[in-house]
């Protein structure tokens, strides 16, 4: 427990009468738990002896019966007269009902429930022998002296049991005035506990008095504090500072502040007429919220601010965040505090309205760098297509020739026409690739191969590499997932790198030329990116400069190129950084998720470096 939470109740400790209750209440609990179980424990001896009273009692009736058995059938065997017996089978019956009586009552005693099974098997089988003795007995007295003996061993075991239960009914009598010799003890504890309660009242009584009196001074203290913190309130209610109205639940609004007036557009005599109504103030496709904020200030008594509209009394909306309380669980007024939002809502179209002309500045950006960059590679471009059309071109001169032939090699022509088609294709695709590249169009996220991507934009710098003595290798890895991106802009960003790489490693003297391009998995089940090159490697101190608007280390550099590259990268979620190769040379990697956020049609987030965003704007 904290020491502010603990202060409290160490103060109500403090007061006598507090402990004094306590301890009162405590001594009387003990008192009642005390007496219960000794009444509980008194109830059970009471038990006991009228168990064992029962237990006698059943051993008499069949002590009885057996005895009753004994004069019915002696009688008749030493006279064979049948008045002798009654109806047959009443006594056994008897002695049988008995016994399992027995039985049940003795059955939590071990010692005496084993004499009881004893006793009732020995009943059943006297009562079948002296049954078999009654049917064949006859003039002489020899079955009656042995039925006599038979039940001489059933008295002798209910003797047995009789001597046993008497003796535990006299401990159990014993103990049984002993716990009355303990009541009247607990009659005169509780005469003193009763005396004692009365004594500890009248005492209590008077330290409530004296409670009482300091109460009521405070409250006149509090009430006194009140009034301080009302003055307070209405000063915070008149300050008009944000609005502010008194509402019942229903939705009448009983009392507002001038700022909520100004908000809506209503006077004090709307107010003072009862014309201001929430139902009235809300527009219809609003109403089902209400109805849900209602719900939760009755279950909760605070509903959470929320934004939504009001309609103003000249038709107009507003657009505001409100809040509110009630005043009391279960009352039926409470107030709620209105903010307008209409500069804010003002703010948020001027910031839309620039990011989307800072979009489009950055669109043209980009647009004007691909064309430069293509621009530089106009001798690579038209190699790669000079190559299908003088392919096209051989092949038609073939194919003539195959005509010519007598008589015309007609399989040899299809042959060559394939070809020509086959060419003629492949030099369309490379002229679609420039265009899809150099194309001035908004960013259009589609499934794509980074493979593919990387593969079509080496295609397109192979002859500028062939020109600068680059040998260009790739590790490209399987079975990469694939990205949700807008093609053109990565393709972009490889470009760029590719072009730079080859451009660094053009001034190099000595050694090889050599751009290794690979990519794998990150550590993010995304897509990593990286490439190295054999250049004259980069400058630690200027690492961090790369990425920024308008630093170049060309001389006829604008510096637009990798800041471009690296906005493009994460707007599609991804990082891109650079370092040292080993043993010389440059590394530009870059990663992208598997999946983007609503930010990747964007073409740059809200972090992006701030000489850029200069720059498109």
């Amino acid at each position: 427990m904290s020491v502010p939470a603990l202060v409290p109740s160490l103060r109500w400790l403090a007061r006598p009468l507090i402990v004094a209750v306590v301890a009162l209440l405590t001594l009387f609990a003990a008192t009642g738990f005390l007496g219960l179980q000794y009444q509980q424990e008194r109830q059970a001896a009471h038990d006991l002896l009228g168990h064992s009273r029962q237990v006698l009692e059943t051993l008499d009736r069949l002590r009885s019966i057996t005895a009753e058995l004994e004069t019915e059938r002696r009688g008749y065997l030493m006279t064979l007269d049948p008045t002798y017996l009654k109806a047959y089978g009443v006594s056994d019956e008897g002695v049988r009902r008995e016994a399992q009586a027995l039985l049940v009552l003795v059955a939590d005693d071990p010692l005496q429930s084993l004499r009881a099974q004893h006793l009732a098997l020995t009943v059943s089988a006297k009562l079948r022998e002296i049954d078999e003795m009654v049917k064949t007995a006859g003039t002489s007295g020899q079955a009656a002296l042995a039925m006599i003996r038979s039940m001489d061993e059933i008295r002798s075991q209910i003797d047995q049991m009789v001597d046993h239960e008497r003796f535990r009914l006299a401990d159990r009598e014993t103990h049984a005035e002993a716990f009355e010799q303990r009541w009247t003890w607990l009659i005169a504890g509780a005469v003193v506990l009763v005396v004692a309660l009365a004594g500890a009242a009248l005492a209590l009584a008077r330290l409530e008095a004296k409670r009482r009196r300091q109460t009521t001074e405070e409250n006149i203290q509090l009430q006194s504090d009140l009034a301080a913190r009302d003055i307070k309130i209405r000063r915070l209610f008149d300050s008009n500072i944000i609005g502010i109205i008194i509402w019942e639940v229903e939705g009448r609004i009983l009392e507002a502040n001038d700022a909520f007036l100004r908000i809506v557009g209503y006077d004090r005599d709307d107010l003072a007429s009862g014309r201001l109504h929430r139902y009235d103030l809300t527009p219809p496709e609003w109403r089902d919220r209400d109805v849900k904020t209602v719900a939760e200030l009755k279950r909760v008594g605070t509903a959470q601010p929320f934004e939504k509209e009001y309609v103003r009394k000249d038709g107009s909306r507003v657009s505001v965040l409100i809040g509110g309380t009630m005043f009391a669980p279960g009352a039926d007024q409470g107030v709620g505090f209105v903010l307008d939002l209409t500069p804010l809502k003002r703010a948020e179209a001027e910031a839309r309205e620039h990011e989307r002309l800072y979009r489009e500045a950055l669109m043209e950006l980009a647009h004007a760098n691909r064309v430069t960059t293509m621009g530089q590679l106009t001798a690579s471009i038209a190699h790669e297509v000079n190559q299908p059309i003088a392919a096209i071109v051989a092949n038609a001169e073939a194919g003539l020739n195959w005509l010519e032939a007598q008589p015309p090699n007609l399989g040899r022509v299809r042959q060559t026409f394939d070809w020509i088609t086959g060419d003629g294709m492949r030099a369309g695709d490379i002229i679609g690739r420039i265009r899809a590249l150099i194309r001035k169009a908004a960013p259009q996220k589609e499934d794509m191969d980074i493979n593919q991507a990387v593969l079509e934009v080496i295609a397109l710098t192979r002859s500028e590499a062939f020109k600068n003595g680059v040998a260009v290798r790739t590790q490209l890895a399987e079975g990469l997932p694939t990205l949700q991106a807008d093609r053109v802009q990565l393709q972009q960003v490889v470009l760029n790198l590719i072009v730079n790489a080859i451009e660094a490693m053009a001034a190099v003297g000595e050694g090889k030329r050599e751009l290794l391009i690979s990519t794998d998995r990150d550590v993010s089940n995304g897509v990593h990116v990286t490439l190295r090159d054999s250049g004259p490697g980069l400058d630690p101190k200027n690492v961090e400069c790369l990425f920024e608007a308008f630093y170049t280390t060309k001389p006829t550099g604008m510096g637009m190129g990798l800041a471009i590259c690296r906005s493009i990268i994460e707007a599609h979620g991804g990082q891109m950084w650079a370092g040292a190769n080993e043993p010389r040379g440059a590394v530009f990697q870059f990663t992208l998720p598997l999946a983007s956020d609503e930010a990747t049609s964007r073409m740059l987030k809200a972090d992006e470096p701030t000489g850029l965003r200069s720059v498109a704007r």
